[in-house]
């Protein structure tokens, strides 16, 4: 039998705004690769 967990992040203010800019970067990048494939 498998378990399943499940967890809640509430970050700092400080972390959230570190957390934006890096899923920002991460978008960008990701969008860029999507483009050259296609």
């Amino acid at each position: 039998m498998e378990k399943a967990y499940s967890f809640r992040f509430y970050p700092t203010p400080e972390q959230e705004s570190l957390l934006r800019r890096t899923l920002g970067c991460v978008r960008l990048v990701d969008n860029k690769a999507l483009h050259l494939r296609t």
